[in-house]
């Protein structure tokens, strides 16, 4: 018994087979409506020719032998009559303008202008009664004239109504099993390209077409997968460090620690928790936060309370703005505790409104980064320096921030400012992230690389 795939191609087969022949059948028929009247008129010509012999050597025939003889050798369908009897079938007109052509190529071709009469006993019969030129009785010569519908059809046709259905068929056959199916595996693509994880594209279409669509569910199921992995073992990793940080915080209750013990396992503590966060932060928290209205200056003062007033300054502009405040708070923070680390005070955190556009930036007194490597910061787990692992920095603090930005529809980048100067900036270097004020909240893929 056939396996279902042998089964679904002999079908296919077979329907493509049946779309071919009506196509042929389909072209055929056009082809002899558009080009039947110009192949009439060539086959006229060439039967004129051919009975305008025939009468002629008849004719001589008859002047030395009787009309019977003459059938009888040269097969010819000779009738003794005054005038044939009517037709029982009405010829049709077409037939009728015919036969009207023929007795035109006999008068040309002839020295007198025989009688010419169309005859149809049924309706598959079309024939011509012809008069010939006898010297003791009227004889008619009755021949038979194919029609253009007939089977087989002309080679001409029938070639050109082969090579129609073959383009029919193979538009067809591109529209249905190729680019439909391409189409679907360009939308799935898109999603994949956008951060999405598609559901798997029905393979169909041609085989080739099949083949692609099957490794490209395999490689979505990878991708996954690989999703699925990636944030369990981050969460996994920031669910175990938090036991650490536990027994750690039990220890640092204990009174026999030194006070140098205790000032660092807090400096480890911070360490750990600053991991942790980011870690969370990382594997997906935030993305499926709701998205509200806030004033964002408000927002911003209460990310700021946790740094002296002397050492972060603010410049806030009374600003309201849809945003995910949890996640746009966690990157601001970031942003702010990489400036106290990396950079020098004061920081400044300015809130503006330009070109219709929010704009945050925080700016310190430090040299910043060079800006050939703000690409790599951006990259999840790259660090600028090895020696920042040991101050609690996992590499993922720009990546967060990012991302934040990207799920605003906004986007990060680094400024170089020139506090001496007669309108300089508030400091050296800055990161600014830019969130459009009109931005749509859609769903956004989980953070990733």
């Amino acid at each position: 018994m056939p396996s279902p795939t042998w089964q679904k191609r002999i079908g296919s087969l077979l329907g493509w087979g049946s779309l071919a022949l009506g196509s042929s059948a389909f072209c055929l028929l056009i082809f002899q409506v558009l080009f039947g009247r110009q192949l009439e008129q060539l086959q006229t010509i060439q039967l004129g020719r051919d009975l305008a012999l025939n009468v002629r050597l008849t004719e001589l025939a008859l002047e030395r032998y009787p009309p019977h003889l003459v059938a009888e050798l040269t097969g010819l369908d000779l009738e003794v009559t005054v005038r044939p009897k009517p037709s029982p079938v009405t010829p049709s007109a077409g037939f009728k303008r015919q036969a009207k052509a023929l007795q035109q190529q006999l008068c040309k071709r002839l020295s007198h202008c025989p009688m010419v009469y169309p005859d149809r006993a049924a309706r598959d019969e079309r024939r011509i009664w012809i008069e010939l030129i006898s010297p003791l009785e009227p004889i008619w010569l009755r021949v038979n004239v194919p029609s253009m519908m007939r089977w087989p059809p002309e080679p001409t046709l029938l070639g050109l109504s082969l090579v129609g259905a073959g383009v029919i068929c193979g538009g067809l056959f591109l529209l249905i099993e190729v680019e439909g199916p391409l189409r679907g595996l360009e939308k799935a693509l898109a999603k994949v390209g956008e951060g999405g994880g598609p559901d798997a594209v029905p393979a169909r279409g041609a085989p080739e077409v099949q083949r692609l669509t099957q490794r490209f569910n395999a490689m979505v199921q990878r991708l996954a997968t690989s999703r699925q992995e990636r944030a369990t073992m981050l969460a996994g990793i920031a669910h175990d460090l938090r036991a650490p940080i536990t027994r750690l915080q039990f220890r640092l209750s204990m009174p026999q620690l030194t006070s140098e013990d205790r000032e660092r396992c807090a400096g480890d503590l911070q360490s750990l928790e600053r991991i942790t966060g980011q870690f969370l932060l990382f594997a997906g928290g935030g993305d499926s936060e709701a998205s509200v209205e806030v004033p964002l200056e408000q927002l911003l003062a209460e990310v700021a309370s946790s740094h002296p007033a002397d050492q972060l300054h603010l410049e806030l502009t009374p600003l309201a703005l849809t945003v995910k405040p949890v996640a746009l708070s966690r990157a601001i923070a970031n942003l702010i505790d990489n400036a106290f680390s990396y950079g020098t005070a004061p920081v400044i955190l300015r809130l503006q409104n330009i070109n219709s556009s929010c704009w945050i930036e925080i700016w310190d007194q430090g040299e910043g980064m060079p800006a050939s490597e703000w690409e790599q910061a951006l990259q999840p787990f790259h660090r600028l320096d090895s020696s920042r692992g040991q101050q609690g920095h996992c590499g993922l603090g720009l990546a967060i921030v990012s991302h934040v930005a990207k799920i605003h529809g906004g986007h990060l980048e680094c400024l170089r400012g020139n506090p001496t100067a007669e309108q300089g900036s508030p400091g050296r270097f800055a990161i600014r992230l830019s969130i459009p004020m009109n931005w749509n909240d859609q769903s956004s893929a989980p953070l990733q690389s």
